[in-house]
C-alpha cells in the first residue's frame, strides 16, 4: 500500500493544484462579471440578466474546489486542543475517525447532488438556458474530490506516513 500511495500521490497533487488554479480562475472571472454588471447597471443603465446566475454558479465551483484543496492540505479550521494533549496513538485514531467521516460526507454529498441533478435536469435555468441539474455539478465534483483527498490523508494516517505535502505556489522569476 505504501508503494501505491507513492505512485498516486503525484497524481493527486496535480489534481489538487488543478482544482486550486480553477478555483482561482473562477474567482477572477466572477469578479470580472460582477464588475461588468455594476458598470452596465450604473453607466449604461442596462443590467445584464445573465451576470448574477452565472456568478453564483462560478461561486459554487470555486468554493467547492477550494474546500477540496483545503481538505487535502489540512487547512480547515478545527478545535484541536483535545487532540494536541492526547497521546500520539490517540491522536492518530482521532485523525482517522475524523478523516473517515469526511470521506463519508464527501461521498454522500456527491451521491445526493447527483440525485438532485438527475431530478432537476429537465428544468431549465431561464436566463442561461442551461438544464437545472447543472447547478449541482459543482457539488458532485467537489464532494468526490473531498472524499478522494480525505481518503488519501486517511491512508497516510493509517500507514503512519508523513502528512500529505502542501501545494506551494512558487514565484516565476
Amino acid at each position: 500500500m505504501r508503494h501505491f500511495m507513492s505512485i498516486i500521490r503525484p497524481l493527486l497533487a496535480g489534481l489538487s493544484r488543478a482544482a486550486l488554479y480553477l478555483a482561482g480562475l473562477g474567482i477572477v472571472v466572477m469578479t470580472v462579471i460582477i464588475g461588468w454588471q455594476v458598470f452596465a447597471r450604473y453607466m449604461l443603465n442596462d443590467t445584464p440578466s445573465w451576470s448574477e446566475p452565472l456568478s453564483l454558479h462560478l461561486m459554487s465551483w470555486f468554493i467547492l474546489l477550494g474546500a477540496a484543496v483545503g481538505v487535502r492540505e489540512s487547512v480547515h479550521l478545527g478545535l484541536d486542543i483535545v487532540r494536541h494533549v492526547a497521546p500520539p496513538a490517540i491522536q492518530r485514531l482521532m485523525d482517522m475517525a475524523s478523516l473517515g467521516l469526511i470521506v463519508i460526507f464527501g461521498l454522500g454529498m456527491s451521491y445526493y447532488a447527483t440525485t438532485l441533478a438527475i431530478g432537476t435536469w429537465s428544468a431549465s435555468i431561464p436566463v442561461l438556458g442551461w438544464p437545472g441539474g447543472v447547478d449541482f455539478i459543482p457539488m458532485i465534483v467537489g464532494g468526490a474530490l473531498i472524499a478522494l483527498f480525505a481518503a488519501e490523508r486517511f491512508m497516510d494516517a493509517a500507514l503512519d506516513l508523513e502528512a500529505t505535502p502542501v501545494v506551494v505556489m512558487q514565484e516565476v522569476s
